[in-house]
């Protein structure tokens, strides 16, 4: 079985280890536990879309970089050989008229 928690845990932690920063570091930027950051990075823990937006502005990375991440991950475990490298055309369009409100 899948476990998307364990997904976005090893991504969080490649990231952090692609930036050369510590766990200490991003869970105090992050205003996250210590202990508790640890549980998420190793699949432990699932964490809210909130810790998730802390830790990834923590290591400078957009969140929707994660997500891909994840994504493409779980993509190949489920054996799928071809996804689409860019958002949909439609997708970009129906969001358009949000960001132009913020």
């Amino acid at each position: 079985m899948i476990l998307v928690r364990q997904e976005i845990g090893d991504v969080l932690r490649d990231f952090r280890l692609q930036k050369g920063r510590t766990l200490r570091q991003v869970a105090g930027k992050a205003s996250v536990a210590l202990g508790y950051l640890s549980e998420v990075e190793r699949g432990q823990k699932e964490a809210s879309s909130e810790i998730l937006a802390s830790v990834a502005d923590a290591l400078d990375v957009p969140i929707s970089t994660i997500m891909r991440e994840v994504g493409d991950r779980i993509s190949v475990l489920e054996g799928i050989q071809v996804f689409p490298d860019v958002v949909p055309d439609d997708l970009v369009a129906s969001i358009e008229p949000q960001l132009s409100l913020h």
